[in-house]
């Protein structure tokens, strides 16, 4: 194995509280120490991390990589490609292949196929229903066996609260979390954007912040119920952060997500009908927005997850009602998180790496997210000084739907680390 060492960054370590100017040794693709001053051996690579961040692998913990089955607006191999060019070391792909990952064997062909072609590490979340069609559980237990962290119908939310008790109930007996994308779909049929009053100004049809709402409210009672680990994907609703924070006073075992686009954009940013806006759940509006950044602020979300949804030009380029919901997400998080949180003083450094390596790590109980001697040798390298540009025809995603292609960011990601090997820098 390649021997790295890492010199002169200031090193973040949120799972040890580090935080400071060090060095990190890497050798057989774990940690073997982070100090300062440290000598590199004869025959090692040394990379000067002066002036940049340096901090535990980046951990996306909710993506869509199409594969098997849609491999036309992306694979696990271009995904992955995708996330190290984002400074993420590991991604959890959603289950809404096609066939749809519910059973041991479409989780193994994913692992296997993330072995043979990823170049970050791959952890696939199983459904919770067979086919996510709602009704009758999943091969939860196999799909754990066969390395599944998670359970989600995502896209397809499950509506019948009796199935989703004894999913919880299930998970919680088998140590994982379930992950539900919170709305419901009687509420939110027909609509293409937030129902607000951009929605009646552009004459689209809306999608309620309620219809998330009532899903969190459900949720969140079953999880008092059962004892099960329960987070919301993708929090967007001002109601919804506030839940998650009562949950979390009462000690309930809830946790959040956020997006960075749910972040950045409001519907009032929305060009109008261009389907790269398109996203579920929907740009909000401004106070929902400013709900989500002090969800951060606060603690009540515990993890930044970019939803990277890919979609080919042949799919997203209709009229904004006939067209998919999704956009990218991985190349532009770090950028968007400095900008919105970082440099507006909203957040330290320090949570920001929280955010993205021992949140979404403690989620999913991944031996990750930190820079401990021993753990492996996962690292992503960041600036936040760095002014660059997102070309999304650069984009090593095989699709291109993303509302921030030619915007100018402070601050991005600059070297991604994979078990000690350099697998993309600027």
């Amino acid at each position: 194995m390649a021997r790295l060492l890492i010199k002169n960054g200031r090193v973040i370590d949120a799972a040890s509280r580090h935080d400071g100017v060090a060095d990190v040794w890497i050798e057989d693709g774990v940690i073997k120490g982070v100090g300062a001053n440290l000598t590199a051996p004869a025959g090692a690579d040394v990379f000067d991390a002066t002036g940049l961040i340096v901090a535990p692998g980046f951990i996306d913990m909710h993506v869509h990589l199409r594969e098997p089955g849609f491999e036309h607006a992306e694979t696990i191999e271009s995904g992955s490609r995708a996330a190290a060019a984002g400074g993420f070391t590991s991604v959890c792909p959603m289950p809404n292949t096609k066939p749809v990952n519910d059973n041991a064997t479409v989780t193994s062909y994913m692992i296997e196929k993330a072995r043979r072609h990823a170049v970050v590490n791959v952890f696939p979340i199983g459904a919770i229903t067979k086919g996510s069609a709602g009704e009758e559980l999943a091969a939860i237990g196999s799909m754990k066996q066969a390395g599944a962290v998670a359970i989600s119908d995502d896209g397809r939310p499950v509506m019948n609260a009796r199935v989703m008790r004894r999913a919880m109930e299930f998970a919680r007996s088998l140590g994982i979390p379930v992950i539900n994308h919170c709305e419901d779909l009687h509420l939110s049929a027909g609509g293409d954007m937030h129902e607000g009053a951009e929605s009646v100004r552009l004459g689209l049809r809306g999608i309620p912040g309620c219809s998330e709402d009532v899903m969190v409210a459900r949720d969140i009672l079953l999880a008092e119920v059962t004892g099960a680990r329960y987070h919301v994907a993708h929090i967007s609703s001002r109601h919804s952060v506030e839940m998650v924070q009562f949950a979390k006073s009462k000690g309930l075992a809830v946790t959040a997500e956020a997006t960075p686009h749910h972040l950045a954009l409001a519907d009032r940013d929305m060009k109008p009908y261009d389907s790269n806006y398109k996203m579920k759940p929907p740009l909000r509006g401004c106070s929902d927005v400013t709900a989500v950044l002090e969800g951060i602020v606060n603690g009540a979300i515990d993890a930044i997850a970019t939803d990277h949804a890919p979609h080919p030009g042949s799919e997203k380029m209709q009229e904004f009602e006939s067209c998919p919901f999704g956009i990218l997400g991985l190349e532009t998080a770090i950028g968007i998180t400095l900008e919105q949180l970082v440099h507006p003083g909203k957040i330290g450094v320090a949570r920001m790496v929280e955010l993205f390596t021992i949140g979404p790590a403690r989620i999913l109980g991944l031996d990750r997210g930190t820079l401990a001697q021993g753990a492996p040798a996962d690292v992503t390298v960041f600036s936040t000084e760095r002014e660059w540009t997102y070309d999304v025809n650069k984009s090593f995603s095989k699709s291109r739907n993303s509302p921030f292609d030619g915007k100018m960011f402070k601050g991005g990601p600059v070297a991604t680390v994979v078990a000690g090997e350099v697998v993309w820098k600027i």
